[in-house]
């Protein structure tokens, strides 16, 4: 029983009172309602029936300048099915024609979700893994820092790796190995599992997978950047890019990670986009299964995905690193 069903039955009980005791004020006084109030519900029963006591609904009008019913069911729909985007992302992809091409501010869309207590990423993983999430804390505001430099393709890709953790069925650790790109934000994820640190052989492999994609396009690795991890410390990593590559490779100082920010970055990117809605709608993950989420959102992020970056500019990162005559010295 709901609370219109309570509301209704109370009031059948004012009307009875009266009717047994014969004295209306005597009946109002037992249920605390006042007399005039008895008087309008009696006229309302008697000449429609006792069925016009029950509550009526009260919609909110729409507003001439509210967000229409069905751009709204759009974004909600679009929230959902990408419960790590934030309102900014969910403007950019809904101003495309793929989507429809609905321009709503991202402080629109921020409204929108609000009112619908979605406002947070963590009510929509909540909402999409079928759980109350708790409230996410505020993050700290972060110092700004000054833009890592690069003017063309290949000349810096920064590398790192990311712990996805151990998974039913997988001997031991499962790793994100991941390089971008700097100048186009061109992204490279692969999923391998290792006894417990990450390996050097499968960092070794993806400077090659990197060097064979931008020598494709036209481009050479000039450069690597990591972090001091024994995956980019050995001999082998190290032979890898600058012997066999003829790639520079840069080691970021210790307890500085804002020097290798784009990768770690773009991590974060993958982990609210990808990772937490995989996990929110997988009962038990499995290593097949994550990498061809990871693959599909890869290819989502480098060829579908408008970057609103100073460097790209709304376009995606594939056209960015397959426009050589952009770059071209006079």
């Amino acid at each position: 029983m709901n609370n219109d069903d309570a509301l209704f039955r109370h009031r059948l009980r004012v009307l009875a009172t009266a009717q047994e005791l014969g004295n209306v004020r005597a009946a109002c006084r037992i249920h605390g309602v006042h007399h005039s109030t008895f008087y309008r519900w009696k006229a309302m029963a008697e000449r429609q029936g006792l069925e016009m006591l029950r509550p009526r609904e009260r919609r909110a009008p729409q507003m001439p300048n509210a967000i229409p019913v069905m751009v709204e069911q759009r974004i909600l729909a679009y929230a959902l099915a990408f419960p790590g985007q934030g309102p900014d992302r969910i403007a950019s992809e809904l101003r495309r024609d793929k989507w429809g091409g609905l321009r709503v501010s991202a402080n629109g869309i921020w409204r929108v979700l609000r009112r619908h207590g979605l406002s947070t990423r963590a009510a929509r993983l909540g909402l999409v893994a079928g759980y109350a999430a708790a409230e996410e804390p505020r993050p700290r505001r972060r110092p700004e820092v000054r833009h890592i430099q690069a003017d063309e393709p290949g000349e810096l890709v920064q590398m790192d790796c990311f712990c996805i953790g151990r998974l039913s069925g997988t001997k031991g650790t499962l790793w994100q190995y991941t390089a971008i790109d700097v100048a186009s934000s061109y992204l490279w994820a692969e999923l391998h599992a290792t006894a417990k640190n990450p390996s050097a052989k499968w960092t070794s492999e993806l400077a090659r997978h990197v060097a064979r994609d931008l020598s494709r396009r036209g481009w050479k690795l000039e450069a690597v950047s990591s972090d001091n991890g024994s995956e980019f410390a050995s001999r082998e990593f190290v032979h890898t890019v600058v012997d066999v590559l003829g790639a520079e490779h840069r080691r970021i100082k210790a307890g500085r990670p804002q020097s290798n920010g784009c990768v770690e970055r773009v991590q974060l990117t993958v982990l609210d986009e990808c990772w937490k809605p995989a996990f929110a709608r997988f009962l038990i993950p499995k290593q097949t299964g994550l990498r061809r989420e990871l693959e599909g959102y890869v290819r989502l992020y480098n060829t579908d995905r408008a970057h609103n970056g100073y460097r790209n500019k709304g376009q995606t990162p594939e056209e960015v690193i397959g426009k050589t005559k952009m770059y071209a010295k006079p």
